[in-house]
């Protein structure tokens, strides 16, 4: 009796022992977001400046994606799907805001169409957690169409736009992309551990964080949805949804670009993942 008690209190201290090491892993990926939301935050406690609030920003953004280059924070390539994904996110502004789906209401000499410069940097940041993940977690995936994805990711990106003036596809294309990941895993390693879930999983998991984050930002003054701007509401719920669907693009170009880089021979030869059942699972993964 002894025993089983023993080892049931072993396995349970074990996986509270990975929860932890899992939990410290994705704030370590969540870095960059953390401190560009903590620098959004703080702008709105400054006492009056000269410079526009979303000038500020703009600058300390810059300042950070720098700062993370410089240390080694992010790699080269790292640093240029953070870029991509900064101009990509900035369109995306462009055209929300000027269809009325949120607005940032502050002035600044940075501002271009309704839009601040800094906007992009959400979905900057949005890319440095897939950067981040996919080294310190060690993703490695198992199945995955990398063509078939990619085009259900783009229709994905253009129906954001277009479902303003044409029928919203956005169930069809939710559908499409479990489809196309149907079978996919995603391979990550937590301590001496390895473990996967399904490749679909994984974006709902993200877009919901990216949900509650979002709430965040917008309690903070980083842009404003038309109900919040009379006083801070939560985010509507269906904005999960979105996000659970953008965080296909932002994965499709990181690892389009990992790819190409791993092909050049520009990116590092990923880590060997541990050996053992577990990884054996994915040794035929990416």
């Amino acid at each position: 009796m002894h025993k089983v008690v023993g080892e049931v209190v072993g396995e349970v201290v074990g996986a509270m022992s990975q929860l932890v090491r899992f939990a410290i892993l994705q704030m370590r990926c969540c870095a960059f977001a953390v401190a560009l939301l903590g620098g959004i935050a703080v702008s709105r406690l400054l006492p009056d400046s000269p410079i526009a609030r979303y000038d500020l920003v703009l600058v300390y953004g810059l300042l950070l994606t720098v700062v993370a280059r410089r240390t080694g924070w992010e790699s080269g390539r790292d640093t240029m799907v953070i870029a991509l994904c900064h101009v990509v996110g900035l369109l995306f502004e462009l055209v929300k805001v000027r269809m009325g789906s949120w607005s940032y209401p502050e002035d600044a000499v940075t501002k271009i169409a309704g839009v601040p410069l800094y906007g992009g940097f959400m979905y900057a940041a949005v890319a440095s957690y897939v950067c981040r993940a996919w080294h310190l977690f060690e993703l490695r995936f198992t199945g995955y169409r990398a063509t078939a994805t990619a085009v259900v990711a783009g229709a994905v990106y253009v129906n954001f736009f277009t479902h303003h003036f044409l029928p919203d596809l956005r169930w069809p294309l939710a559908a499409a992309m479990v489809g196309v990941t149907a079978g996919v895993r995603v391979g990550f390693t937590v301590g001496r551990r390895r473990y996967r879930m399904p490749l679909a999983v994984s974006f709902v998991l993200i877009g919901f964080f990216l949900w509650v984050a979002e709430n965040a930002a917008t309690y903070v003054g980083a842009w404003s949805y038309p109900d919040q701007l009379s006083g801070w509401q939560p985010v509507a719920l269906t904005k999960f949804g979105a996000w659970a669907l953008l965080i296909s693009v932002t994965f499709v170009l990181a690892e389009r670009m990992r790819s190409a880089g791993s092909r050049t021979g520009s990116e590092p030869a990923p880590a060997a993942p541990p050996t053992g059942p577990a990884a054996a699972a994915d040794a035929n993964g990416r």
